[in-house]
C-alpha cells in the first residue's frame, strides 16, 4: 500500500471532488509529513507508527473526513457543529476542503488518542 494507490483513487474522481481531496491530502501531509500513505477500508488513509490517524473518501453528493476513531468529533464540539457527522465520518462539500486549522485539530485529537498526551 502506498502513495500510488491514493493517486489511483484520486485519478478516478471527477472534478471538483478530485481537486478538493488533493488539497485535503496536501493539508494532512503538511501536518503529518511522516505519515505513510495507504488505503484502509478501501479509502485513502494516513498511518503513523502503524496506526491510521486520518483519511478521506468521496461519495456521490459529499466528501468525508475519516479520523478512524469513533470519539474524535465529540472532543471538538463547536469546531465541527456545523458539519454533518456520524461517529466515524465528517461530511463536507465536494468543492470546499476543510480548513487547515480544523484538520490540524482533528489530527491532534486522534494522535492524542492513539499515542497519549
Amino acid at each position: 500500500m502506498s502513495k500510488a494507490e491514493i493517486d489511483v483513487y484520486l485519478a478516478s474522481l471527477d472534478e471538483p471532488k478530485r481537486g478538493t481531496l488533493e488539497v485535503m491530502r496536501e493539508r494532512i501531509l503538511e501536518i503529518l509529513p511522516e505519515a505513510q500513505q495507504c488505503i484502509a477500508y478501501g479509502v485513502p488513509a494516513f498511518r503513523v507508527q502503524g496506526k491510521v490517524i486520518a483519511g478521506f473518501a468521496a461519495f456521490k453528493n459529499h466528501l468525508s473526513y475519516l479520523p478512524h476513531s469513533g470519539s474524535v468529533f465529540r472532543e471538538l464540539g463547536d469546531d465541527v457543529a456545523h458539519y454533518k457527522t456520524s461517529s466515524g465520518a465528517l461530511q463536507f462539500p465536494i468543492d470546499t476542503p476543510l480548513p487547515k486549522a480544523l484538520v490540524k485539530r482533528l489530527i491532534a485529537v486522534r494522535q492524542e488518542q492513539a499515542f497519549g498526551p
